[in-house]
């Protein structure tokens, strides 16, 4: 069992396990890793970080860890999760690191590492730099003061990014303002998304209403984003947008509203999405990615156009994980992180938005009649605090209770229950054919989980 990188790095409340310290370690592990699998060249680093008070400290805390072992890192400033992937990638940096705790509260904050390929660092690797954390608190002697690395702030690779997100729009649809006409609501959490969002739309010749777009330090995913809907809901009726979009604090993650109000989530797009290609003979293979969360009214509605749905465990890097081997087109999560592999190695909320919109522009129609292509199933999600996440699978009152909730469901719906990645809770979900089911399957097992580990 790891003990400090979970399913998408580290993460945290700062200054409690997220110390100046602790960080300053995790930066020179991380560089002792990659001069022993870089041996033939002087590695580079690529470093971006959320809009969360603590990001800053634990920036110069990390960037001295790495440079004190003679690693090179390169400051992004505030950027998208996804736009460290991309610029990775494209920069030819050997590590992209990501200071962000997504969606969660601003005391929160995390780790990602990005290889430079774009994709999540390797599990093996984050298991070898968790042995270093093990060893001593000064585990490597440091170079002479001649071989220290280097730390610059460079504002082109934001500028890139920016750039490589207009020219997509651009080139899909053949026009330079696409979007001339269309009012767009916008929900930036007060996240990363704030500094480019609103831009990108307004290059794009939108006309933004935008919300949560002023980030202080400590309203990061404050009651607002894709976390808290609602605001998007009303920010639609108060401005009669024609669709709306909300992101998550580090943006790699967007969902919509139609201009009724009406909420579109992860499920919605992906199935609207691969729909349209599949009428264009483009959706090449058929096939869309998603995760064991994902409702089977989306899986029947595909399967009837002839796309299958491949399922993974939850979590991002199972996703990308599972596109890579099937060559799947799109794939993604009911919360509004998908993945489109022509554009980008990682979920993009920026990137989603701007295929979203492209698809409801083909459309030409009211995006309330393209954006719910299929009747969900009734589904409830529960989390379930707990003192210990990792001993439900052996204990045999919640299997007991497991075992008859699938007896009861049968064909006509399904249970999930799974440790969250990054918090002490167990997450039950159920859905069936009718509410009355849902919650006939989901109560014993909820109520078991809270009796043996709350």
């Amino acid at each position: 069992m790891r003990r400090y990188f979970g399913t998408d790095g580290v993460r945290g409340v700062a200054n409690d396990l997220l110390t100046p310290e602790f960080a300053l370690r995790l930066g020179r592990a991380i560089a002792q890793q990659l001069l022993e699998t870089t041996p033939h060249h002087s590695p580079r680093v690529l470093i971006g970080r959320d809009t969360r008070r603590s990001g800053a400290m634990l920036e110069t805390a990390l960037v001295s860890g790495i440079t004190s072992m003679g690693v090179n890192a390169t400051s992004a400033g505030v950027v998208p999760t996804p736009a460290i992937a991309y610029l990775a990638r494209e920069g030819h940096y050997d590590l992209g690191i990501v200071i962000s705790a997504s969606h969660n509260p601003a005391r929160d904050n995390g780790i990602k590492l990005i290889g430079g390929d774009g994709y999540k660092f390797p599990d093996e690797y984050e298991a070898q730099i968790e042995a270093r954390l093990a060893e001593t608190p000064e585990p490597f002697p440091y170079p002479p003061a001649d071989k220290i690395g280097f730390w610059d702030y460079d504002e082109r690779e934001s500028e890139q990014y920016l750039l490589y997100l207009l020219h997509l729009m651009r080139e899909q649809t053949g026009e330079r303002e696409p979007l001339r006409g269309v009012h767009v609501a916008v929900d930036c959490a007060n996240g990363a998304a704030s500094q480019y969002a609103p831009v990108v739309l307004h290059e794009l010749g939108a006309k933004v209403s935008l919300y949560a777009g002023e980030p202080d330090g400590d309203n990061i995913n404050l009651h607002c984003g894709s976390t808290h809907l609602e605001n998007l809901q009303r920010a639609m009726l108060e401005t009669n947008a024609d669709i709306g979009i909300a992101f998550d604090g580090d943006a790699d993650r967007a969902l919509f509203c139609d201009e009724r109000g009406d909420i579109v989530d992860g499920d919605a797009v992906m199935t609207l999405w691969a729909l349209t290609r599949h009428q264009q003979n483009t959706l090449n293979p058929p096939l869309v990615v998603a995760t064991e969360m994902s409702n089977l009214g989306m899986q029947k509605r595909l399967e009837a156009e002839g796309i299958q749905l491949h399922r993974t465990k939850v979590g991002d890097r199972y996703v990308a994980e599972a596109m890579r081997a099937t060559g799947a087109l799109i794939g993604g999560e009911q919360s509004g992180h998908i993945i489109f592999s022509e554009r980008a190695t990682t979920g993009d909320g920026l990137i989603t938005m701007l295929e979203t919109l492209a698809v409801w522009l083909h459309h030409q129609k009211p995006f309330s009649e393209i954006a719910h292509p299929f009747e969900p199933y009734p589904q409830k999600l529960v989390s379930v605090p707990v003192r210990d996440k990792y001993g439900w699978q052996s204990h045999s009152e919640i299997q007991a209770q497991i075992q008859e909730a699938e007896r009861l469901l049968g064909a006509r719906g399904r249970l999930s229950v799974r440790a969250s990645g990054t918090e002490n809770l167990i997450r039950v979900m159920v859905e069936a054919e009718t509410p009355e089911l849902v919650d006939a399957a989901l109560t014993p097992v909820v109520e078991a989980v809270r009796r043996a580990l709350s």
